[in-house]
């Protein structure tokens, strides 16, 4: 198989926007399940919410993108911090059971209140007329947008680990976990962190789907289109990792990307493979902790 060079790079290209969408989201996730202990399934209708609001705000009322890309974020997470005062809180004791059933419901809800106004018919908005068109580099044409994508995704998702990872605030949310009595003690409100932390897990969710609308048609259902494959890179990373679902959504992001060249039958399926093959060798995945 001759492939040239050019493809080669598009692909990587491709496979960097892609893995942007499931790092973001998978960080969303394991920062949720890492400090909260809830299997969030209704992040696809959160990163759905993002865009669909996004597209409401451009249209409708003439915001533009970059004004959205902070305030859908804020409303959305604003919205999370309702679902987690309200239904959220009452579970955390209970068996993570409780909490996939009580956030898969809450996707069913999302996503129905959307379709029964807007259908399953795409939406679209065009990229900021600032990344618009491509920039030239000689041995590949690089869309502006794209390149955009990539790097505002890094930007978040690695000032998100130094946060928690690094921080007297992300320790505190750590400690607040697994002692609270004690992190209480010190005068930290312990349950107002935890519903914070929700809200910040649910705006990543948002960021991502404001990010991905150009990119992607804007649906109802969009989120359901990348929630799974988002799952499996959380494990496949190691539950409640940050650093393992930044670095593995990249990396399996590329791979996706690559074997659409080489080999397209397996492109959809390579990441659970590789979660299979993960999972049989290092259950914990390959940034956990093994118990």
């Amino acid at each position: 198989m001759n492939i040239s060079m050019p493809a080669l790079l598009s692909q990587l290209l491709l496979g960097l926007v892609n893995g942007s969408f499931y790092a973001i989201l998978s960080l969303g996730l394991a920062v949720i399940f890492g400090l909260l202990n809830v299997i969030n399934f209704a992040h696809g209708a959160l990163f759905m919410m993002g865009a669909v609001l996004t597209w409401m705000a451009m249209n409708y009322f003439e915001v533009n993108y970059w004004v959205m890309l902070i305030a859908a974020p804020v409303i959305v997470g604003l919205f999370g911090v309702l679902i987690e005062r309200l239904l959220l809180r009452w579970i955390y004791k209970l068996d993570h059971l409780y909490g996939l059933l009580l956030t898969l419901g809450l996707t069913l809800l999302i996503e129905g209140a959307f379709r029964s106004v807007y259908g399953v018919s795409g939406l679209s908005y065009d990229a900021p007329e600032q990344l618009s068109g491509a920039t030239n580099l000689g041995f590949m044409i690089l869309p502006n947008y794209r390149a955009w994508v990539v790097v505002a995704s890094l930007v978040v998702c690695f000032a998100t680990w130094f946060v928690i990872e690094k921080t007297r605030i992300g320790a505190y949310l750590r400690a607040g976990t697994e002692n609270p009595r004690l992190v209480e003690a010190f005068g930290v409100n312990v349950p107002l962190m935890i519903t914070l932390t929700y809200g910040f897990g649910v705006a990543l969710a948002a960021f991502a789907g404001v990010l991905a609308a150009p990119v992607i048609q804007v649906s109802p259902l969009m989120g359901q289109n990348l929630i799974i494959v988002v799952f499996a890179v959380v494990v496949i990373g190691g539950m409640g990792s940050i650093m393992g679902a930044i670095v593995t959504g990249l990396g399996l992001g590329v791979i996706e990307g690559f074997t659409k060249v080489f080999y397209p039958e397996a492109s959809s399926t390579v990441v659970f493979v590789i979660m299979v093959i993960v999972l049989l060798i290092r259950p914990a995945g390959l940034f956990g902790k093994e118990k």
